[in-house]
């Protein structure tokens, strides 16, 4: 909205802008930032400003209303690039989804940043705190990123941990999976799919750098150790959750380990994977588990070659992260009305 600073165009008895100015005791300037909120004033100057406008009817009851509407926060997403499907669309979806934050007076925005690189998330968390209201990051466990969540706390710009969380920080909350009950979950399912035969299985991480990655290997192992003996893991390589590093990774690993009977993929980019198995004729024979319902994780559990996927609800996930934001905006308690995040498990037979 952009007031005309002479007053409303066509209606002479209307105050003008000079008249709002001398009631309350400031420049026609001042007046002029005011009624079309632009920062640099302040507070009880705002408030001066506009109750004079109101004496002097110079705005009608709607467009004061407008003036007088809190400024949306402006809340930023930040996520990891690269060839992780699910994170793709998990950011691609804060874009299209603005009706859906409307009610809750805030504007969102994803931005990709270099991928595994703690300095670079650090440096574009403390660039992104000087514009905005609050920060969600899916988090490398590194000092340097703790750090920056700190002083963004300390300068009251509240920071939520996504898919991945950080330990020993003053985050305001973390959204995500309980990843040691989905690694567990993953061991139980290769144990119970490869059947009563001994094998060799091998998980590929998209990198130990995220919690979320190394809670699930340990719970991957505890359950193998306590449940398939007759399961020998041979090893966790990392493939930064990029295809084309997984399709090597795994490819290697059949060349090394021929009677390899299952793979647990950590992170994202199961295609690379499945590519691997499909070209070495093991597609229908190794069992894979990976996570993240995406087009093409669908496409893979539809053809055999993913056994099954666990997942969480991108949409719940955003929203989540939305309302933690408006309790701290609002002085409630951050998990207010917040859903605990549910991991689903998706075979071909159940896909949604």
């Amino acid at each position: 909205m952009r007031v005309n600073p002479e007053g409303l165009a066509g209606d002479a008895r209307r105050a003008r802008v000079v008249d709002i100015a001398r009631a309350a005791r400031v420049s026609t300037a001042t007046v002029d930032r005011v009624l079309n909120k632009r920062p640099g004033v302040r507070d009880a100057t705002v408030q001066r400003v506009l109750k004079a406008a109101s004496e002097l009817d110079y705005l009608p009851e709607s467009t004061l209303s407008a003036v007088l509407a809190p400024q949306p926060l402006r809340l930023v997403f930040m996520l990891p690039a690269g060839t992780n499907r699910f994170i793709r669309m998990l950011g691609d979806m804060v874009g299209y989804s603005e009706e859906h934050w409307a009610p809750f007076n805030v504007r969102c925005r994803t931005e990709f940043i270099e991928s595994f690189n703690p300095h670079e998330l650090a440096a574009a968390l403390l660039r992104n705190g000087k514009r905005c209201d609050g920060i969600a990051v899916m988090a490398l466990e590194h000092p340097a990123v703790r750090e920056a969540v700190a002083t963004l706390a300390e300068r009251g710009v509240p920071v939520i941990t996504l898919i991945s969380d950080l330990s020993n920080s003053p985050r305001a909350a973390y959204i995500g999976l309980d990843n040691r009950a989905a690694g567990r979950t993953a061991g139980y399912l290769i144990g119970r799919f490869t059947g009563t035969r001994s094998a060799k299985v091998a998980l590929i991480a998209g990198s130990l750098s995220y919690r979320a990655h190394e809670e699930r290997e340990a719970g991957f192992l505890h359950v193998i150790d306590e449940m398939f003996e007759r399961l020998q893991v041979v090893g966790l390589r990392e493939g930064q959750d990029d295809a084309e590093q997984n399709y090597r990774q795994t490819r290697a690993l059949l060349d090394q380990h021929p009677e390899l009977g299952g793979i647990y993929n950590i992170g994202g980019a199961s295609d690379g994977v499945a590519r691997a198995l499909k070209e070495a004729g093991r597609d229908q024979k190794v069992v894979l588990i990976g996570h993240g319902l995406t087009p093409d994780t669908r496409a893979l559990l539809i053809d055999g070659s993913m056994d099954a996927v666990i997942t969480q609800s991108p949409h719940t996930t955003l929203m989540s992260c939305v309302r933690i934001f408006t309790n701290l905006r609002d002085k409630r308690e951050p998990l207010s009305g917040v859903e605990s995040t549910r991991s689903q498990v998706i075979f071909r037979e159940n896909l949604p």
